[in-house]
């Protein structure tokens, strides 16, 4: 039997056909595009029961375009993870994960309005937490919702969600109206809360140990920036630094990291 009901979403006929086989469609053609992927998980979490010792993802019809990765492939790496396994990473774009301190700096990098939206949904949901100085490396960074995860971690998860939904659909609040303002993405609009929302679960990973996660390498996945074979081994030393970092709790790694990042990208990121 599959250890993971993994749904692939559609909006569309024309996503509707360009599915994976091997994953569950799941229908979003009447659901709030505002909330792009958010709507549809959302109710199948509110909507379904679910077995405590199965995985669960909810993937994007761009899911196999994005990560390299197709049905087959997830399917069989879900089947081959321990059983105290909690969450199951497929998360491409390993390059900007490394070029930035967490993926909420990387959010803001060509955004830089998107950072004070961060803070302040961080500030919610973690009072204790400081955006400005936690590190993420490639175990926890997990782009655009593109994970499995047993029912506990989706609890977690969607507490969180719920709270953001909340104030984003009440607009009343400070945090409402960043929430729900307006940031440029592909030639189009669409709201802050969609960025913070695919952010969740890296937040999680990174500031709750408990969590057992199991990674597709995402080194040879597809990159956001590509580059030459130099650049990818750059990244791959940036991502190095930043776990010496959290394990050690050494300070000159950190300050390794910045001065080679420095050299990359020249520009510096929030708060950093």
């Amino acid at each position: 039997m599959p250890k993971a009901s993994i749904y692939q979403i559609f909006y569309s006929p024309e996503t509707q056909n360009a599915l994976d086989p091997g994953f569950i469609p799941l229908d979003n053609t009447h659901g709030r595009a505002d909330w792009y992927e958010y709507w549809p998980i959302r109710r199948f979490l509110l909507d379904n029961p679910l077995n405590e010792n199965k995985f669960y993802g909810f993937l994007s019809p761009q899911f196999g375009v994005k990560s390299g990765l197709d049905s087959t492939s997830v399917h069989a790496f879900a089947q081959a993870v321990p059983d105290s396994t909690d969450v199951i990473a497929l998360s491409p774009f390993f390059d900007a994960g490394a070029l930035s301190h967490n993926i909420f700096a990387q959010g803001s990098f060509d955004h830089a309005k998107s950072w004070t939206v961060f803070v302040n949904a961080v500030k919610c949901l973690m009072p204790e937490v400081q955006l400005g100085e936690l590190i993420m490396d490639s175990t926890n960074t997990i782009f655009c919702n593109y994970f499995l995860a047993k029912p506990a971690f989706w609890r977690c998860w969607f507490d969180m969600a719920e709270k953001l939904f909340v104030e984003a659909e009440q607009n009343e609040t400070p945090l409402g109206r960043l929430l729900n303002q307006d940031r440029p993405y592909r030639r189009r609009y669409v709201k802050e809360k969609i960025f913070v929302i695919e952010r969740l679960a890296s937040l999680i990973l990174a500031t709750q140990p408990r969590w057992h996660v199991e990674s597709i390498n995402p080194i040879p996945l597809p990159l956001i920036h590509g580059g030459s074979d130099e650049f990818k081994r750059a990244t791959v030393m940036l991502d190095a630094l930043k776990m010496a970092a959290l394990r050690t709790r050494r300070a000159q790694y950190m300050e390794t990291y910045w001065v080679l990042r420095s050299r990359m990208v020249g520009q510096p990121e929030p708060d950093a």
